[in-house]
């Protein structure tokens, strides 16, 4: 039989953490609403459409002529239409524009001037990195 499991067996496991007193939770907490004090207006938005109107996500929110925020122009099609699912996919991709690049825009590293492509890792290259770097040495 193995000794150190036996010893084991008969020790106690004795936590290394020692906590001073019995957990109590604080009597009062304040949980009204309060600006981070890392906001640089230190206030709250009065609604929450004021606050929607003016938030950025990749982008600003809004549509592109700056009218109205996606959300509220969204709901209002849905809400006048048949459509049941609501805001998201409530206009047809065609009408989102198009899905070409801007000029100096790129999708893929490729479309970029050859001297941008990724390198070819050559045979030696895969084999070190297959064997850890120890077919270096053999």
């Amino acid at each position: 039989m193995r000794p150190s499991l036996m010893l084991r067996a008969t020790q106690h496991r004795v936590p290394l953490i020692k906590f001073l007193g019995k957990r109590t939770p604080p009597k009062s907490v304040d949980h009204t609403p309060h600006a981070h004090p890392a906001s640089p207006t230190h206030s709250l938005p009065d609604s929450f459409v004021q606050y929607r109107s003016k938030a950025q996500q990749h982008g600003p929110l809004r549509r592109d002529n700056g009218n109205a925020p996606i959300s509220s122009t969204s709901f209002a099609a849905a809400s006048s239409s048949s459509m049941t699912y609501g805001a998201i996919g409530g206009a047809p991709g065609g009408s989102l524009g198009s899905v070409q690049p801007k000029d100096g825009e790129y999708f893929d590293r490729n479309d970029l001037p050859k001297r941008f492509w990724r390198t070819q890792w050559s045979e030696e290259e895969i084999e070190a990195v297959s064997s850890g770097g120890a077919s270096m040495f053999a």
